[in-house]
């Protein structure tokens, strides 16, 4: 038998390697890590406070209720749509939402606008806005070749939207000393 546990602010995969170890450092056998979820097999499961208090040490928070549940699984399902590697098919947020929720898009923005105070569309710019500083930072494709990257039409749409979230043109940003990234956990 297995229990799923919904854990906030897991957003990358060394996060992903900190629950697991803390959780397995607990005694938790973990058979599946995913964003957002972690997998125990039931005869392992730690003391619910132990693992809570752990979990918060590191800087995650165990989600028991509904609500915040879907929330997570919005914000982890849209960090896997906005990143190229990993090969998402479908390019309309709406329709990559509800299949990999399996709910009526609508509801999942009201719940997501209410609780959170930006629309999906709005968290999904300021994604991948952070991934465009990423590969600027990386600094091993030009602004076109970024803009192509990361689905945009052309670089000049990408170029508007840069500006628009954080106040500078993407050369502008390059040039910095401080690089000022947010860590995908913090855009909300």
């Amino acid at each position: 038998m297995k229990t799923v546990f919904h854990i906030k602010n897991m957003v990358c995969d060394r996060c992903k390697m900190i629950v697991s170890q803390s959780l397995e450092e607990l005694g938790a056998t973990c058979v599946d890590v995913e964003l957002g979820t972690v997998t125990v097999a039931s005869e392992t499961i730690p003391d619910y406070e132990t693992m809570r208090q752990v979990l918060e040490s590191k800087g995650f928070e165990l989600i028991a209720d509904k609500n915040e549940i879907i929330v997570e699984r919005i914000k982890t399902n849209l960090i896997d749509f906005v990143d190229p590697e990993k090969h998402v098919k479908e390019r309309n947020v709406s329709a990559f939402l509800s299949k990999a929720l399996n709910r009526d898009y609508s509801l999942l923005s009201k719940l997501f606008s209410k609780t959170q105070g930006i629309s999906i569309e709005k968290y999904v710019i300021h994604l991948k806005i952070e991934k465009v500083k990423e590969f600027i930072q990386m600094n091993n494709l030009g602004f076109s070749e970024v803009a192509y990257t990361m689905g945009y039409k052309s670089s000049s749409h990408l170029a508007r939207q840069f500006k628009m979230v954080t106040g500078l043109s993407m050369s502008e940003y390059k040039n910095l000393q401080e690089w000022g990234r947010k860590s995908l956990d913090q855009i909300v």
